[in-house]
């Protein structure tokens, strides 16, 4: 079975999507009415912009999902998922191409949510980590003995966890984790504690544009984070997306569970290389691969 796999923050770059305007009429058709809806030309941006323009959270979630989805429109015919998940942002890119959310309503959720939690960023400092060589078990642990805000965010791949809350809290996390054998525990450059209980208020506010919003039944399973299994049910993708923000993005265990259901191809689909990368971590045996236009 074809698995449709979607990236999320991170993944940008300086010129991302370019080559998808240049070469498709449907991709710069896209594109404009993205730069109507959000109410600021994102494709100069995207095209032209620095990488701290890119790394702004408002500008970076609407990036990343608009070429992961102009990329699946312009497949045309040869896209034909059987599975779709996408990682923390990327799941509502997944939406868009199983049919769930238009484009339009993707579009206005993804700006909805960047702006909620750059707010949720402002209103308290926190921060993330990576963890690398220790057990997820280990880690966990560790987390739950720390005085203050501190828990696994997300699942990335077996031996590379990130840890997401306060900022001391982090810190004396990673202090901890290091003395218990962590081959590294860095802090990451990010805006704030993603996937934690510091976006509480982001999760609250997401909540009521979301309930707002039209799901429509998908043409196929997806795979969301915090379940880690397939979903079909409009009303269950709508709870488990609203659960999102404050709960762990169980990567591993979702390709797992595709892998497990007769996943046997994976195909990125958007800005750079990322999943694949922790594909080859999670199960060798898969192939994994990044979609492209047909030159």
């Amino acid at each position: 079975m074809k698995a449709y796999i979607f990236p999320g923050q991170g993944a940008q770059f300086t010129g991302m999507g370019l080559d998808l305007y240049e070469k498709s009429a449907l991709a710069q058709e896209y594109f404009e009415k993205a730069n109507k809806i959000l109410g600021f030309s994102i494709t100069d941006i995207m095209f032209e912009g620095t990488a701290e323009q890119l790394k702004e959270t408002k500008v970076t979630q609407p990036a990343i999902f608009l070429h992961s989805v102009i990329l699946a429109k312009v497949l045309g015919d040869s896209f034909q998922p059987e599975m779709v998940a996408g990682h923390s942002l990327g799941e509502l890119s997944a939406l868009v191409a199983n049919g769930v959310l238009t484009f339009e309503d993707g579009l206005k959720l993804v700006s909805k949510r960047a702006l909620a939690m750059q707010k949720a960023c402002e209103a308290a400092p926190s921060t993330m980590a990576a963890v690398l060589g220790l057990d997820d078990n280990v880690v966990e642990e560790t987390c739950a003995e720390i005085d203050g805000v501190v828990v696994a965010a997300n699942y990335n791949c077996p031996g590379q966890l990130v840890i997401s809350g306060e900022v001391a809290a982090v810190e004396k996390a990673c202090e901890v984790l290091t003395e218990k054998g962590a081959r590294r525990a860095l802090l990451l450059p990010v805006g704030g504690a993603f996937h934690s209980p510091m976006m509480e208020p982001a999760r609250a506010e997401l909540a009521a544009a979301i309930e707002a919003t039209v799901f429509s039944k998908p043409t196929c399973a997806v795979y969301q984070n915090v379940v880690a299994k397939a979903v079909t049910s409009p009303d269950e993708i709508k709870e488990n997306l609203i659960a999102q923000l404050t709960a762990p993005v169980k990567w591993t265990q979702c390709v797992q569970a595709m892998i497990a259901d007769g996943g046997t191809e994976f195909i990125e689909v958007g800005p750079g290389k990322v999943l694949q990368g922790l594909m080859r971590k999670i199960d060798r045996s898969v192939a994994a691969s990044g979609a492209a236009l047909a030159e």
